[in-house]
């Protein structure tokens, strides 16, 4: 049975955010992501992780000017000393909490000739700095229906840079929504590559709200997870219709989160 996790970033938003880890694990979480835990102090984040017994499975590296509508910058070169110093601070942030993995957002392609490379170089400098205090570097592929020039928009794209980077610390980070944005197939893939991925990120669509809104056949989905070899965790990352407790029926009545 897959391990859940909750995105303390998207769930339980009617909370302050340190609240959200007590109601996380009031929820019989275990395990809790967050997008940039950079607004609290490291030692804050992790006494809330330990009163609640909880373990933070993931969060990003630095993107920018998430409100202006940055998502990363890895593949921008103009940034790549932005880039930089934001490793720097999630490194110490990784040393701190220990979460199994921190994702980088390549952010949107920029026009310039050497984008790619500067991406590539970007992605093996993060592998190492992480690898150093024993933390896997993912990379998510993210649709282009909701941003709109991303760098990495597809699986294979984001394999390909993976390839090409040739760093044994990066893995992927595989999100079921982005995948099936592009009309990808993620039971397929996650089939025959479940080995392969580090990180598994589930919405319903359309609208990216809880299981049990939309199409997603989570019974089924859970069920090529466990036989494909992939150990990790699946965590929530969706936007909830209403209250968040409300939404994590469909998963109790699948018997995938505890009552």
């Amino acid at each position: 049975m897959p391990k859940l996790a909750a995105n303390l970033t998207m769930l339980f938003t009617e909370y302050p955010l340190l609240e959200r880890f007590d109601r996380a694990a009031a929820a019989a979480f275990k395990g809790v992501e967050l997008l940039f835990p950079y607004v609290e102090a490291p030692e804050t984040v992790m006494n809330a992780l330990t009163r609640n017994n909880l373990e933070l499975v993931l969060f990003n590296l630095p993107a920018g000017d998430w409100a202006a509508g940055d998502r990363g910058m890895a593949a921008q070169p103009a940034r790549r000393e932005e880039f930089a110093d934001g490793l720097k601070v999630a490194v110490e942030y990784a040393s701190a909490l220990r979460p199994r993995c921190v994702n980088c957002l390549a952010g949107k392609l920029a026009p310039d000739e050497n984008a790619l490379a500067v991406l590539a170089e970007n992605v093996d400098l993060a592998a190492g700095a992480l690898d150093q205090v024993g933390v896997t570097l993912t990379l998510e592929p993210v649709n282009t229906f909701d941003v709109p020039g991303f760098a990495l928009p597809t699986t294979q794209s984001a394999l390909d840079l993976i390839a090409a980077v040739d760093n044994t610390n990066v893995r992927l980070q595989y999100d079921i929504y982005h995948a099936l944005r592009m009309d990808e197939d993620p039971f397929a893939y996650i089939e025959a590559h479940g080995g392969e991925i580090s990180h598994i990120q589930i919405a319903d669509v359309p609208g990216r709200h809880e299981p049990g809104t939309g199409n997603v056949d989570f019974a089924k989905l859970f069920s090529v997870i466990d036989d494909s070899g992939y150990d990790g965790w699946v965590s929530l990352e969706y936007v909830p219709e209403g209250a968040t407790e409300d939404g994590f029926d469909h998963l109790r009545e699948l018997g995938f989160l505890a009552v």
